[in-house]
């Protein structure tokens, strides 16, 4: 796999944001961000925001947060929980791929590692999002932490729909 960050095996850019563009160019300034991460949920919320932004003419910014278990305990298991995401990625990347062709939605699709509320946060603040776009969390641990849709909402820069 080439040099290895913190020497797990991986790419030493492993954790870089990666960046691609797919549909037509965008004609409008109006923007969507809609939060992905394989579920049921976010998958309905992605589809629920390419309708919005197909019929009101907006651009949509798919973004794809790759956060880290805080269970990894090893190596093997770190450079597991890294594949695993990759291929999450590709998979995610080639369905919005043919949603965007198909629905002729400009679409930015982006993945970053880290804190999905924090990078939620700071991908509408600079897109000058006009709407995010969540999935309801299904996680019992969200009662007491609160989840990413919560804590969005909290953030009161944008509004938020909660798609369940």
């Amino acid at each position: 796999m080439g040099g290895g960050a913190a020497g797990l095996g991986e790419p030493a850019r492993a954790y870089e944001p990666i960046v691609e563009r797919f549909g037509p160019e965008a004609g409008s300034g109006r923007t969507i961000v809609v939060g992905v991460d394989g579920t049921d949920t976010a998958m309905r919320a992605a589809a629920y925001a390419f309708g919005l932004a197909h019929r009101q003419g907006y651009r949509l910014l798919v973004a794809f947060v790759a956060a880290r278990s805080g269970f990894t305990l090893t190596a093997q298991a770190a450079a597991f929980e890294h594949r695993t995401q990759q291929q999450l990625h590709e998979e995610l990347g080639a369905e919005i791929r043919a949603h965007a062709e198909e629905l002729a939605v400009p679409v930015t699709f982006v993945k970053v590692h880290g804190d999905p509320v924090t990078a939620l946060r700071d991908a509408a603040d600079r897109s000058h999002a006009d709407t995010v776009v969540v999935g309801a969390s299904t996680s019992a641990g969200h009662r007491i932490a609160g989840s990413v849709a919560t804590r969005l909402i909290r953030a009161g820069h944008w509004p938020v729909i909660v798609v369940p």
